[in-house]
């Protein structure tokens, strides 16, 4: 027993390993609780497309030198709003509409990033795939009053959200503001992936948007009872990806990822296996 707390407790020895630790569990559960209506509404390409764009706005940020998260942030929702209008104004599907915005944006980064790849490659390439121990006091604060913005949000119109995404002409009809509900969702995904990029990388940040919701939603029949699963998940996966990735030296996002996506094929085997016993017992009987 004293054996298996030393092994948790080696890594907290060291401040940067500490705050890495919580940085990951806190973005696995933000990712996890604003995923879970991504995995509902079928929101994946969107965030895929922003988690891109984000970068676009990080090598922004880098090049004129402020805060990389007020750069990703501006660009995702420019990119929302950049995809909104296309769909409305030109008529456009909206998988259309994304699959433009989000080219045209992340080719404007990859060029940017040219420009100044003698000085920043290294950094750069840092949020492509994440290096979470690289997060600094002031990166965790950002993280955590993000996700408490977020949490607060989502606790407080958690109806009126639930209605405008899920039923939008009976929730126009009731006299909710539909557009805005769903531009705020938006946002809220928007600032749930900026935050999360360093911690997981651009490549990476929609499998912890997708895979700990979609794993709460093989089991669950309520959306609060999904989305409680979801932060379980989200976070568990977190944590034990980055125990192994500490102690196997590889990198934390992908470790993060393979544990959220481990934990899915497990869920869905038992949830299948469950399935197939109740046939065989009704076929029996």
């Amino acid at each position: 027993m004293s054996g298996v707390v030393d092994l948790l407790l080696e890594p907290l020895r060291y401040g940067f390993l500490l705050r890495a630790l919580v940085a990951a569990v806190l973005v696995g559960t933000l990712c996890a609780l604003v995923g879970s209506y991504v995995v509902l509404k079928g929101l994946a390409f969107i965030g895929d497309a922003l988690a891109h764009v984000a970068f676009t706005g990080i090598v922004v940020a880098f090049l004129a030198g402020f805060s990389f998260y007020l750069g990703a942030l501006a660009a995702a929702v420019a990119a929302g709003l950049g995809i909104g209008w296309v769909t409305r104004r030109v008529g456009l599907s909206t998988d259309t509409a994304i699959g433009i915005v989000f080219s045209g944006l992340f080719a404007l980064g990859v060029v940017l990033m040219a420009i100044g790849i003698r000085t920043y490659t290294v950094d750069l390439f840092s949020y492509v795939f994440g290096d979470i121990l690289a997060v600094r006091s002031r990166d965790l604060l950002a993280i955590g009053l993000a996700g408490a913005v977020v949490l607060v949000t989502m606790l407080l119109l958690y109806k009126e959200l639930l209605f405008a995404h899920f039923d939008p002409v009976v929730a126009e009809a009731a006299g909710l503001p539909v557009g805005a509900l769903q531009l705020l969702l938006l946002l809220l995904l928007s600032v749930t992936v900026v935050v999360s990029v360093q911690a997981v990388g651009v490549v990476l940040v929609l499998a912890m948007l997708v895979t700990p919701a979609a794993t709460a939603a093989l089991v669950a029949r309520r959306m609060p009872s999904m989305m409680a699963l979801a932060v379980v998940f989200g976070a568990v996966a977190a944590a034990v990806g980055f125990y192994l990735s500490y102690y196997l030296s590889v990198p934390s996002g992908g470790a993060i990822v393979l544990v959220a996506t481990l934990f899915f094929a497990l869920v869905a085997g038992v949830v299948r296996g469950r399935g197939a016993w109740r046939r065989l017992m009704a076929a029996r009987s």
